[in-house]
């Protein structure tokens, strides 16, 4: 009798452990689509994404670059380098030239075709990725605010 209880509880045991397993493969599956990683220009230019890669993209919009219109066309620096950027929608109403901006897309022959646009929300307001990546190249200044 008790050498049948062993056997159940050990047949338990790797029943659990299979769908634990099986549940962290599901999780990590649907992770695998939902996760947008972050780059500055500079590192889009140096690890070129795959073809159909979704990510996001961050820097400061280059002044006079913004050509308005169905597509808006402009350039986004991290001052090291620049992508051209194709946007087909309403752009944010704090959007602006020369402020920082992340947008969600992908790179098409050397375009980033964005999906979706964001913009400060204020005057002093910049994203926190584009920050780090201006620090680290050592342009950003700091506002006295």
């Amino acid at each position: 009798m008790a050498g049948l209880r062993k056997k159940h509880r050990i047949r338990m045991v790797v029943f659990g452990l299979s769908l634990l397993v099986v549940a962290t493969g599901l999780v990590g599956y649907a992770f695998n689509d939902g996760i947008q990683l972050y780059r500055s220009p500079t590192e889009v230019v140096a690890d070129l994404p795959k073809e159909d890669e979704i990510f996001k993209m961050g820097g400061l919009v280059v002044e006079g670059s913004w050509e308005k219109g169905v597509p808006h066309q402009f350039i986004i620096t991290d001052t090291a380098n620049d992508i051209r950027v194709s946007f087909n929608g309403i752009m944010p109403d704090l959007f602006s030239e020369g402020q920082g901006t992340i947008v969600t897309g992908k790179l098409v022959d050397g375009l980033f075709v964005a999906t979706n646009v964001l913009a400060k929300h204020d005057e002093t307001y910049m994203p926190s990725e584009v920050v780090d990546t201006l620090r680290a190249q050592g342009v950003y200044i700091e506002s006295e605010s």
